[in-house]
């Protein structure tokens, strides 16, 4: 008799113990899961669009001009690009695409006579600073809406 009660005692703690522990681990886990989800500290940076690069920019030197169309994130555009080409000269036109993060505007050309131009600008109100490369070089460059 008395090793009966023991043993269902026994085996009322054990249970409790499994439940106990699986109630633990399954906590664990969804504080591990949150945890993962939100550790990305830059993920509004890299959602948030604080400009808006629509309309015409051109290059302080005379070299870039840049035609966009932005909705949300995604630009699309032209760009015409005038100067020497290290092995030609001329006048380039070509469609591109880009993105919106933050105040950083990327794009790369997509169309067109093909230079393989890309670029990456800061966008700060009605001027934008950055680079633009393509195959056979890079430059700086300003890029101002007209008034």
């Amino acid at each position: 008799m008395i090793g009966a009660m023991v043993t269902r005692r026994w085996l009322r703690q054990s249970m409790r113990l499994s439940v106990l522990n699986t109630v633990a681990r399954m906590i664990v886990v969804a504080v591990l899961a949150f945890g993962c989800g939100c550790a990305r500290s830059d993920w509004i940076q890299s959602t948030l669009v604080t400009v808006d690069v629509t309309g015409r920019w051109l290059d302080t030197g005379g070299v870039l001009e840049l035609t966009l169309q932005q909705q949300g994130s995604r630009v699309k555009g032209s760009m015409v690009w005038r100067g020497s080409f290290t092995t030609a000269s001329g006048t380039v036109f070509g469609a591109i695409e880009g993105d919106v993060n933050g105040d950083v505007f990327r794009f790369k050309q997509t169309g067109g006579v093909d230079i393989g131009a890309n670029g990456e600008m800061t966008v700060n109100g009605d001027e934008m600073t950055g680079n633009v490369r393509w195959a056979a070089g890079r430059r700086d460059v300003v890029l101002q809406r007209p008034n």
